[in-house]
């Protein structure tokens, strides 16, 4: 997670959403809140990443409420603030709540939904296996009317499981104010009594952006769960999947949107915040738009107004053959901006620690079906490269708008993702007694499907990326040209190879860059515990600090008394295989 600093105070969640309040200055504590989240084999994640603040004294204005969906009560509609509460931190949490809190104290604020307890439950479909898996893991986005929710439903579990219905809630009261359900003929109706929102429609995990001169609301779509089979989805289900969504925040109506992955087999949701940006056209003018980062390296450039391509992407024929009863689209877009494979893999592309290991990952490579970016799963094994945790992955990119430039850290894993027919080991059921949640690799089980589906990264024998490195980078984006200027390797073996030598090869990344004003991007992120200073101009490292544990998050900067602070949460990643801990640290200059 990324903290926050509002005032003289740091704002962060630890992955079981204990808040904590620290003093920007110290560290110290100030206070704490703990949900008391009750985890169980039934949750697939168990995370948190960050808290939104609002301050309602700066003018929020209170949003006429919609009827409650389903059978919910509405919200609480007090007129006014609670004094107490004029401040307030709003914490997601793995349970489908979302509090709100007096940023002072951490006391609870009561005149928010149930004494500042805001059940997001109420409409959704929910069966005996569909407990907990609904869960709203990244900050929603606060305007000065309307706090905008998502959240993350479970990977690949069954064709029936909760909507992703994106809601507005009233800033003060937290009283409904609109839906829009990307699975339903009408998004923004609101289901009556005794019905509810769309079955496994498509989610929106990670965090939004907004845009408060044309109250925008910018939301990162994934597929409609089951991931890695669609034979069965409908055309409302495909409709707004795996693209950029942008709805007016104080209605919810749609403004626009655009796809980025047509009728996706591979788990290519959209992973990041999308990041803002004013730019000039070749004619001088400033173009207000957004960049788009996606799984598959493409880089999208929107209009943010209209949603309207910026950078061309023209859409290209892409290998066809889906396993029976499926279909692959017969083309997909290819952004002229991108950071994908600029060809395809050959057997002289494996490595390996060990000419054995070189010679199994050539092995396993040709027995694989491979035919480049959007080859589609098969029973055979399919080589995904681009792979399903993508080229890019939650952290997004940092702009410097000084200067015109965008940091990103691009990776280069591939993955394999093998269709498994309905048997014995992988029933078209759950059997009686059996519970939801686990691990996004391995067999995931596609229930209502013909097949269910084995996941994997693409690994040597030793357990090491069977492609060559680098697989990950450090790379800068000017803004003006919309052209790479500089890619870097970033990271060492030191935490991952059977002998710790801190060989640069360039290493997978979980998180983003920030950049600072006097043109310094900081950047953990990668699989060796380090954190990372680099001239932005160039690339050339300036600085590293050993992590006690992985620093798979992006760091923040800011300022207490004129000495600037660089903070990163370094917690690991246990899908990752980083060391795990709980530290929050900060750095400066002397």
């Amino acid at each position: 997670m990324t903290p926050i600093k509002v005032r003289d105070t740091l704002y962060l969640c630890s992955p079981h959403q204990i808040l904590f309040a620290l003093d920007a200055k110290t560290g110290t504590l100030k206070w704490k809140f703990d949900p008391q989240l009750k985890t169980d084999p039934t949750f697939q994640h168990v995370t948190c990443r960050g808290v939104s603040y609002v301050d309602l004294a700066a003018g929020a204005a209170p949003a006429a409420p919609a009827a409650p969906a389903g059978n919910a009560a509405p919200a609480a509609t007090v007129a006014g603030a609670d004094a107490a509460c004029t401040r307030r931190i709003y914490l997601p949490v793995n349970n489908g709540h979302l509090y709100a809190l007096d940023a002072l104290t951490g006391k609870r604020c009561t005149d928010f939904a149930n004494r500042g307890d805001l059940d997001l439950q109420p409409g959704m479909p929910v069966t005996n296996q569909s407990r907990n898996m609904y869960m709203p893991t990244s900050p929603p986005i606060v305007t000065d009317r309307v706090i905008v929710v998502a959240g993350s439903v479970e990977d690949n579990y069954s064709t029936r499981e909760p909507s992703g219905v994106i809601r507005g809630y009233d800033v003060r009261t937290g009283a409904f104010l609109w839906a829009f359900d990307p699975g339903a003929k009408d998004p923004n109706r609101i289901p009556g009594p005794g019905e509810h929102y769309s079955w496994n429609s498509p989610n929106s995990w990670a965090p939004s952006a907004y845009d408060k001169a044309l109250d925008i609301v910018y939301v990162p779509m994934g597929v409609g769960t089951p991931d890695i089979w669609g034979g069965n989805r409908t055309p409302e289900q495909e409709r707004y999947a795996n693209g950029l969504l942008a709805l007016h925040a104080s209605t919810g109506k749609l403004a626009w949107f655009y796809q980025t992955v047509h009728h996706d087999l591979w788990d290519m949701d959209l992973p990041s915040q999308p990041t803002l940006a004013d730019i000039p056209d070749r004619n001088g003018n400033i173009v207000p738009v957004v960049y788009v980062p996606t799984k598959t390296g493409n880089l999208f450039v929107l209009d943010r107004r209209t949603g309207a391509l910026v950078v061309p992407a023209p859409e290209k024929p892409v290998p066809q053959g889906a396993a029976p009863g499926d279909r692959v689209s017969p083309t997909q877009p290819f952004s002229e901006l991108t950071y994908r494979p600029p060809k395809l893999l050959t057997d002289a592309d494996m490595w390996g620690a060990t000419m054995y290991d070189q010679l199994m990952c050539r092995i396993i490579f040709h027995r694989l079906r491979y035919e480049g970016t959007f080859t589609p799963p098969s029973i055979q094994g399919t080589l995904v490269f681009p792979g399903n945790l993508g080229m890019f992955e939650w952290g997004g990119l940092a702009v410097d708008t000084d200067r015109k430039i965008a940091i990103a850290n691009p990776i280069s894993l591939p993955f394999v993702s093998r269709l498994v027919p309905r048997g014995p080991d992988n029933p078209v059921e759950p059997k009686p007694g059996t519970t939801s949640g686990g691990s996004e690799l391995g067999l995931q089980t596609q229930y209502g499907t013909p097949f269910g589906v084995m996941l994997n990264p693409f690994l040597s024998p030793l357990g090491l990326p069977c492609r060559q490195p680098a697989w990950g980078y450090i790379s800068a984006i000017d803004l003006q040209t919309n052209q790479i200027v500089w890619k870097k390797r970033i990271g060492t073996t030191r935490d991952s190879a059977p002998v710790p030598l801190p060989f640069k090869v360039g290493m997978p990344m979980l998180g983003g860059p920030i950049v600072t004003a006097g043109g310094v991007a900081f950047i953990a992120a990668t699989a060796d515990n380090y954190l990372r200073a680099f001239d932005v101009k160039d690339g050339a490292q300036l600085w590293e600090a050993r992590l006690p544990a992985g620093g798979q998050a992006t760091p923040m900067s800011y300022a207490v008394d004129g000495k600037q602070y660089v903070v990163i949460a370094a917690g690991g990643h246990g899908s990752f295989g980083t060391k795990l801990g709980d530290y929050v640290i900060a750095y400066a200059l002397p």
